[in-house]
């Protein structure tokens, strides 16, 4: 009995002992981690109207002198930028997208055997012009050529901000991710799928510019003709499931 006795303390004290504690995510059986893995990407889209415009704009002088084709180039801009601000253009949405000085050469005497001969210097200037009224493009594009505007390029529509339509698209994207693993699931006779992980890439893809030719002649004839339509913005997941017995 003595020896019984002097056991029971032990025991007791045993049974004191804390249960081991099941690690956070650790919930699911050894056979579902051993499940296999699903992985693929989902791409959901999604349109919207454009409120931004983009038209490229320019001007192309010649002179026999560096110089002079400066010169001529900052006051054919000068009337171009006034022309642009007149339209309603904010400042901040003019920018220089492009500058080139060139020497032209006569190669016409290359036939002699002479070297080629300098007849002046071109100089090109690029606008990138934003505007945020969609439905005056045409009168805008009207106005930079009455100005003098030569190199008309766009117009390029999209959003201002696109990230802001792409939540209902994420919601959306990993809704049918789901539903897909989950058919995944059952074909091969699982019960459903469980997500494992999830990243996201995709990028905005604007329409092709319109014809600037057919833009101005359409513009002059018929008034706004360019119409701004729809943009689109996609988000792509790329998700992994866990297959679930």
């Amino acid at each position: 009995m003595a020896a019984a006795s002097a056991a029971l303390p032990f025991a007791a004290q045993a049974q004191t002992v804390p249960a081991p504690q099941t690690p956070h995510g650790m919930m699911h059986s050894m056979a579902d981690v051993d499940s296999p893995l699903l992985a693929f990407s989902i791409t959901e889209e999604v349109k919207s109207a454009p409120d931004r415009a983009r038209i490229g704009a320019g001007v192309t002088t010649t002179a026999t002198t560096a110089v002079e084709a400066m010169r001529a180039n900052t006051a054919a801009m000068n009337n171009l930028i006034a022309a642009a601000r007149r339209a309603g253009i904010e400042q901040r949405d003019i920018q220089t997208s492009g500058f080139n000085l060139s020497a032209q050469y006569d190669y016409t005497p290359q036939q002699q055997g002479q070297p080629p001969r300098l007849i002046g210097y071109q100089v090109s200037n690029q606008l990138s012009v934003i505007t945020a009224n969609t439905t005056r493009v045409g009168a805008l594009i009207d106005a930079l050529v009455s100005a003098g505007g030569t190199n008309i390029d766009g117009p390029s529509f999209f959003l201002a901000d696109p990230d802001a339509s792409l939540d209902t698209a994420r919601e959306t994207a990993l809704r049918r991710a789901t539903e897909r693993a989950n058919r995944y699931a059952r074909a091969a006779g699982y019960s459903s799928a469980r997500l494992v992980s999830v990243s996201e890439g995709g990028g905005f893809t604007p329409p092709m510019p319109m014809p600037v030719m057919m833009a101005r002649a359409e513009s002059a004839d018929a008034g706004n003709v360019i119409q701004p339509g729809q943009v689109s913005n996609g988000i792509t997941l790329n998700v992994q499931y866990r297959l679930v017995r």
